[in-house]
């Protein structure tokens, strides 16, 4: 049994990827409202009232979770799972936005023995699939390149709490650099560089950085959100250079050419489903390990991040 917790839109791309892959679940929520949205949407029940009052109404644990609610919630959420009993959790990123919290559910996790990971979607891409692949056959990454700007015309108008706005980088952001590291390796020595600020976020709003990934390669990143941009990614090779610009799509210019072209990628899953979904949820009912991001893993790149944001 698995227990779907939340009854909102990413839920609902939850439950279709459950389906096809003939999972038994229980959604559980709190308003009326969106549990009622969700079942228009799905077909499915919502039991309403809360994880807590589930729990103490269940007389047995599900044997895995997914944990789909508002960024402000999900630390309190997993840490409700953990000490019930649940053995196996996948939880929206960034499953707090704050280090100790973090800290704090990988200590209680490895106390309890229970696997913890956060939902980065991306890696799953149709685009990252297969880049990766084509990276392992051309003997890895030398070198790359990302950007992580922000809207922030359309994001200062978004109904989210204070506290996750001034942590945008962490609540949406570290999608792009979950990505770049997850493909170019972890940084193993990083310069950063911020400037500026903004309304909804005090810390920064210029940012640039560099530096050397545990596999050698060198990297650099920029981010501007008082400017043009967009996220994309650039990951090069001896022979290639790999193109993530949407990040759902591969595009490849090639060693000695100015011509930029679509990789061959099977889309399938993507278009079907939300990106990356499908597998993600795959990977983490098969435990497969290598591919997620563990409670851990994101516990020391918070630190990173806190950097590359100016986070205190």
């Amino acid at each position: 049994m698995i227990w779907l917790i939340g009854s909102g839109l990413m839920s609902v791309d939850y439950a279709k990827v459950l389906d096809a892959q003939d999972c038994t679940y229980q959604v559980i929520g709190r308003g009326s409202e969106s549990a009622k949205a969700f079942t228009e949407k799905t077909g499915k029940p919502v039991i309403c009232g809360g994880l807590a009052q589930h729990i103490s109404m269940s007389s047995q644990m599900a044997d895995a979770a997914i944990v789909s609610v508002g960024v402000a919630q999900l630390y309190e959420t997993t840490k409700q799972l953990i000490k019930a009993g649940v053995k196996k959790i996948l939880v929206e990123k960034p499953g707090s936005t704050t280090l100790a919290e973090i800290e704090e559910l990988c200590q209680l996790s490895a106390k309890h023995s229970v696997a913890v990971y956060i939902a980065y979607n991306r890696r799953f891409y149709s685009s990252v699939q297969a880049a990766k692949e084509l990276i392992q056959r051309e003997g890895g990454v030398t070198s790359f390149h990302f950007e992580f700007t922000e809207w922030s015309h359309i994001i200062k108008h978004l109904q989210k709490p204070r506290d996750v706005l001034n942590k945008w980088f962490l609540a949406n952001s570290t999608h792009v650099t979950d990505l770049a590291f997850f493909l170019g390796g972890k940084p193993k020595n990083i310069s950063c560089y911020i400037s500026g600020s903004l309304e909804w976020h005090d810390s920064s709003s210029v940012f640039s950085g560099a530096g050397v990934s545990t596999t050698g390669a060198l990297f650099s990143y920029n981010a501007n959100w008082e400017s043009a941009g967009r996220w994309s990614l650039e990951v090069l090779t001896k022979k290639n250079k790999y193109i993530f610009q949407p990040v759902e799509s591969l595009k490849v210019q090639k060693r000695g050419e100015l011509s930029i072209s679509d990789a061959e990628v099977d889309y399938k899953f993507d278009m079907e489903y939300k990106p990356g979904l499908y597998h993600q949820v795959k990977s983490f009912l098969d435990n497969d390990e290598n591919s997620l991001c563990s409670l851990c893993e994101q516990a020391k790149l918070m630190s990173i991040y806190n950097q590359m944001a100016g986070y205190k």
